[in-house]
Parts: structure tokens; C-alpha cells; sequence
């Protein structure tokens, strides 16, 4: 690279974007890669610390920061997801491009970055993500590369990093079990926060039902549920061990896969998911009614999504299944089920 002093680079093109900052209020780029420097520029260039400007020719087996970043970013750029319009300050810019679920490449983004000269950040999965998201960002931290490590990240990832699930509409069946609440001693207040939670994804509640703490009506509503062509029934009210609480058996006794009777999550140890053919059967615990998020967010979104979990996918959970119960809640944007 040649070194020239600024008062004496009028005329001469720069190679890279000059970054400005302004702390607390702004950083962005305040030159373009390929400007032609001016004498009304040479006191900002000067303001900026740039004393001296540095010209360079690339190399035949150099790639400058922008060409890499462009290929970070085919590299990265999986279903449902686009790039930013242009290349800044050697970045490219991942943004969902339609509302859906957050599926990131983990193994291959952990290869990626072990290259070296590499930085590339995403969000983390399985979180619901809404189209004009910023979801991920990458680039190379020279301002030059050597071609054949951008080939090794080609042929690394021949599989996106990132990709977006769409959200289906699913048709959902809601049961509320509780002999009080059947009996009008108590309002319904868990199926209002259901149906809110479920309209959040745009799907379709065919119908409530309301039964007794009653095995065979707990069964009869969910046989009608799925008869009524339900592909999600969600199930409320008696999932704790009490012997009076009958819910889960009569989950199981409809038949079909059982998943998991309990998860590693709190709120929401209660959890429980079960599989008939291809309908998908939740039973949600008490938490639901009065916590702000607990199981149900988590896994609610993967399932509309399209997802069919097992065991292991619950279990997984328990490495950041603790939520906080922050007086404002943040989520997804916090620790919580990451």
C-alpha cells in the first residue's frame, strides 16, 4: 500500500469507506469506497484522524473487503431472508424478509467464523421474527483477504447460515378443563390469554370447549377437536400432579406419541406435548394464565412453524429455560429459552 500525506491526496480515490463517529450520537460512514478526494475534503479527512490516506492495488489473489462481504452475505442469505442494497463500511446486513421463525445454521456458523479474518453474527434461533427484522450481519475484518479462504467459505457452507420458517395458519382447538369453570363458580380468564397468544400468528380457533374434571369428556372434546379438522388443540386447566387434575392422562389416553409430560422450563415445568398422527396436542400449566412468557412462547412459534419436536428438543431447554420475570418484559430480546 502506498502512504500519501491528506493535504496532498486531492485527486486520488479512496479504497475504503472512512468511518465517523460522533459519540452518542452517530456512527456511519462519512466517505464511500471509490470516492475521488476533493480540497473541500481534506479538513473533514483531517477531523477524522485521517492524516495520512493509504492507495492500494489489489493483488491476484486479493479480494477487497466489499467483494468479500458480498460473498459473506450468498453465503449467509437462506430462505425468507434478504441483504442489505449495498455494502457499508465492509458489512452486509441480513433482514427477514417475511414474518416466521428464526433458523440459523449453528455448526456451520462456528466453521465459518473459525476461518479466521471472519466476523459473522446472527440472532439467535428459533425466535419469532417479524419481515424488516435485522436478523444477522457479517464481514471480514481486513480490509484485504486472500481469495482462497473466501473459497474455503464457500465450499464450507454450501448450506445457507440463515433461514427464515414461515408461519402457517394453523386451525386450533382450545379445551379449558376445570369443574368451576364448567359450573360458572369462575370466569374463564385462561382462554382469552390463549386465543391472544394464538392470534399473535394469525392462526384460526374453530371453537372452545369447556369440560368438568372429567376424563372422558376431557377425551371426547380433543377426539372432537381434531374431528372438526383442529391441527393444534390446546389444552388448559388441570396439568399439575393433584389427583383431582386429570388432564394429562386424558391426553395420553387418546393415544398417539407423547413427547413430554414436564420440561425444563420455569415457568412452565408443567409442559406438556403430545402428537396424534399430525395433529399437535399441548397441554399448558397454570403459568400461562398469569405469567408474561413461559413454555408456551417458546414453543409455540417452532410449532406453527412447521416443526415437529421430540424429546430432546424440550430438554434442550433448560440451558436458559429460567426467565427473569423482568418488571418490563424484553423478550425475545434477552436470555430467556436461548
Amino acid at each position: 500500500m502506498k502512504k500519501i500525506k491528506t493535504i496532498n491526496s486531492v485527486g486520488h480515490i479512496i479504497s475504503h469507506d472512512i468511518t465517523e463517529i460522533v459519540p452518542g450520537k452517530f456512527k456511519g460512514r462519512a466517505f464511500k469506497k471509490g470516492h475521488i478526494i476533493k480540497k473541500e475534503d481534506i479538513d473533514k479527512l483531517l477531523n477524522l484522524g485521517k492524516e495520512h490516506i493509504y492507495i492500494f492495488e489489489l493483488g491476484k489473489d486479493e479480494l477487497h473487503e466489499n467483494d468479500a462481504a458480498l460473498i459473506l452475505g450468498e453465503i449467509g442469505c437462506g430462505k425468507n431472508v434478504s441483504l442489505s442494497e449495498e455494502v457499508k463500511e465492509g458489512k452486509v446486513n441480513f433482514y427477514a424478509s417475511k414474518d416466521g421463525l428464526l433458523k440459523v445454521n449453528k455448526e456451520k456458523l462456528f466453521e465459518l467464523n473459525m476461518l479466521g479474518e471472519i466476523s459473522f453474527a446472527t440472532l439467535p434461533e428459533n425466535i419469532p421474527v417479524k419481515k424488516g427484522d435485522l436478523i444477522g450481519g457479517a464481514r471480514v475484518i481486513p480490509l484485504v483477504i486472500d481469495k482462497k479462504k473466501m473459497e474455503m467459505a464457500r465450499e464450507l457452507s454450501m448450506d445457507k447460515i440463515i433461514n427464515i420458517k414461515e408461519f402457517r395458519k394453523m386451525k386450533t382447538g382450545i379445551i379449558t378443563t376445570g369443574s368451576e369453570v364448567y359450573n360458572n363458580r369462575i370466569a374463564d380468564k385462561f382462554g382469552p390469554i390463549v386465543r391472544e397468544k394464538i392470534k399473535e400468528y394469525n392462526c384460526e380457533i374453530i371453537s372452545q370447549i369447556i369440560v368438568p374434571d372429567d376424563s372422558e369428556k376431557i377425551k371426547e372434546a380433543i377426539e372432537a377437536h381434531i374431528k372438526n379438522g383442529a391441527e393444534m388443540v390446546i389444552c388448559t386447566g388441570g396439568m399439575s400432579v393433584d389427583p383431582d387434575d386429570l388432564t394429562p392422562s386424558s391426553i395420553i389416553a387418546v393415544g398417539g406419541e407423547l413427547v413430554s409430560y414436564g420440561s425444563p422450563v420455569l415457568p412452565g415445568s408443567m409442559f406438556l406435548l403430545s402428537y396424534l398422527k399430525d395433529t399437535v396436542i399441548m397441554g399448558l400449566p397454570g403459568c400461562v394464565m398469569y405469567s408474561k412468557k413461559t413454555v408456551f412462547d417458546l414453543i409455540l412459534p417452532r410449532i406453527i412453524a412447521g416443526e415437529r419436536l421430540n424429546k430432546e428438543d424440550i430438554m434442550r431447554y433448560g440451558h436458559g429455560g429460567l426467565c427473569q420475570n423482568c418488571s418490563e418484559c424484553r423478550y425475545p430480546n434477552c436470555s430467556f429459552g436461548k
